[in-house]
């Protein structure tokens, strides 16, 4: 009687995110041995198959149609092809295409493998200068500014450094929703990882906010790297009000230069004492 074919592997393959010598000898390896290659975009990814003489035929399966390609790919996985998921660059499924696909492989008992290698995060949080102990990677944001908002009020006090993926026509909006909600805490901006134009941006948010504003352009995709919350004393209520009141007495600012002083010095959201200064100015 013959024995039932065994099902095949669903490989996770990690990419370059820019430069094309960032791959692994096992991920050359694998994207060549497997019998298909599920790609992100099967244009984009050509050109990296093209320059390690890679033949494994390509479909595709991207946020709009990844849904649709599940089944297709457990059947195949299921009459024994063993399949590769790449993104155009960097870890499938990390803000990117994979991980409805991965879910629905793996609901149905067949082998989901990783095959490491390269993540923008990782890479722009290792040269930061924030604390890697622990960290909270939030990818891309809502686009809408009151769900962005009520994001970031969520994890305002995570201790963890905060990581963000962001478009170049969007970090500064960003970074100004940042300083409203969070204070003008220590930061990173990476753009352009592992690329021709390669650039880190150092130093607290105002600081990356006003480089950017001397830029003619900004371009190339951005990583965002944010120290978490201060482990500090809490300061409650009636303490803030007293500093308030103390700074106003002294003070020659405005209410909004003054919200940001404070907001500076105590690391708090410049929204909330912009609100305690008008209320105790009342």
């Amino acid at each position: 009687m013959d024995q039932p074919k065994p099902f095949g592997t669903l490989y996770v393959v990690a990419t370059p995110v820019g430069n094309l010598s960032d791959i692994t000898f096992r991920a050359v390896d694998i994207l060549n041995q497997v019998d298909l290659i599920a790609a992100e975009d099967t244009r984009h990814s050509k050109k990296l198959l093209s320059h390690y003489d890679i033949g494994t035929k390509l479909v595709s399966c991207h946020e709009h149609n990844e849904e649709k390609k599940a089944p297709q790919l457990i059947t195949q996985l299921k009459n024994g092809l063993n399949i590769a998921l790449i993104c155009d660059a960097g870890t499938p499924s990390i803000s990117d295409p994979g991980y409805k696909l991965v879910t629905a492989v793996a609901r149905e008992q067949i082998r989901v493998i990783p095959i490491p290698g390269c993540s923008a995060a990782i890479a722009g949080l290792s040269v930061s200068g924030l604390p890697t102990d622990s960290f909270l990677f939030l990818g891309f944001l809502p686009k809408k500014q009151p769900k962005q908002r009520q994001a970031l009020e969520a994890i305002k006090d995570q201790i963890a450094t905060l990581i963000f993926y962001e478009s170049p026509k969007r970090i500064k909006r960003l970074i100004d929703t940042l300083l409203d909600i969070i204070g003008d805490r220590g930061a990173c901006l990476a753009r352009e990882i592992t690329k021709l134009h390669e650039e880190y941006i150092r130093g607290t948010l105002s600081e990356i906010l006003h480089a950017l504003d001397e830029k003619e352009t900004i371009k190339g995709e951005c990583s965002l790297f944010v120290q978490g919350c201060s482990q500090k004393k809490t300061i409650s209520q009636e303490e803030l009000e007293k500093i308030v009141l103390d700074r106003l007495s002294t003070t020659h600012l405005g209410t909004l230069g003054l919200a940001k002083e404070i907001s500076n010095d105590y690391r708090l959201s410049k929204k909330m004492i912009y609100e305690m200064i008008l209320k105790v100015e009342k």
